[in-house]
């Protein structure tokens, strides 16, 4: 399947996104926290979402190239809305996991006449010192140049074990890929998870919300989920789907993902 990968240059700064998809509807990916861009992973993520290809145009944004210090989720909320309009995408579907999560929440409860639905998946309105522990010894790595450190952490940590097992190697491999910038900008990035708090914007959000998560999450554990629930449930349509086994990586480690999201975005079917 062909696809695209643009860069656009807007406000004093740069954001990639990757783009693919023949539909008339927007589908926005906000993935979450990562230590290298998405873009190198095109193919695996246009293999992995094609489902959404005929009905959909498909727009997966990484953040910004140039991460300032102090840059905020809001920030990135912002950033990717001003991108989004530039592109002239003024009403689309949003899918958000984990840091995407908190940003598409923003988005939605900002700009609710852009958001028409929202799937949220391993995600928190609230990221207390708890909460931010295993974020926060990534950060750690990050700054001691453990780059093998770093990958393996967060690979153990959002990954089943058994999937992780399967893949250290290759997470051992993909950490002599990352380079000092790399690590400085995925330090900031990390960093703003850090106190995030949307408790008080969440009744803003009006659109329906599909909201995923797993009981063996790591990072955003179970009192996370519920607190999310509770937030979101009278103020919008909510569903929810829940999961067991598959980690803070449910999206990308149930295989029914895409297909419950699919339905959902579609028809809004009942979900068990």
């Amino acid at each position: 399947m062909e696809y695209l990968i643009k860069k656009v240059a807007i406000n004093g700064f740069s954001m990639e996104y990757l783009r693919f998809g023949s539909g008339e509807k927007i589908l926005v990916i906000l993935p979450g926290l990562s230590v290298q861009s998405v873009m190198p992973s095109a193919q695996f993520i246009v293999k992995q979402y094609k489902i959404f290809a005929g009905e959909y145009t498909v727009c997966v944004f990484d953040r910004r190239l140039e991460a300032p210090e102090g840059y905020s989720i809001s920030d990135m909320a912002e950033d990717t809305m001003a991108v989004l309009k530039h592109e002239g995408f003024e009403r689309f579907y949003v899918f958000g996991a984990s840091q995407g999560g908190m940003i598409a929440m923003i988005m939605a409860a900002r700009y609710p006449d852009s958001v028409r639905k929202m799937v949220l998946a391993s995600t928190a309105v609230h990221v207390d010192e708890s909460r931010f522990a295993l974020i926060k010894k990534w950060i750690s790595f990050a700054r001691e140049k453990d780059r093998e450190g770093l990958m393996l952490s967060i690979g153990k940590s959002i990954y089943p074990e058994g999937y992780f097992e399967k893949y250290c190697k290759a997470f051992s491999a993909l950490a002599q890929t990352v380079t000092d910038s790399e690590m400085e900008r995925f330090m900031i990035l990390a960093g703003s998870i850090n106190g995030f708090d949307i408790g008080s914007m969440v009744r803003s959000i009006t659109c329906p919300v599909l909201m995923a998560a797993d009981e063996t999450d790591k990072i955003f554990d179970i009192k996370a989920q519920e607190e999310m629930m509770e937030l979101l449930k009278g103020n919008c349509p909510l569903k929810i789907k829940k999961y067991n086994g598959y980690g803070h990586a449910v999206y990308d480690t149930a295989l029914d993902f895409c297909d419950v999201m699919y339905d959902f975005l579609e028809t809004a079917g009942k979900i068990s």
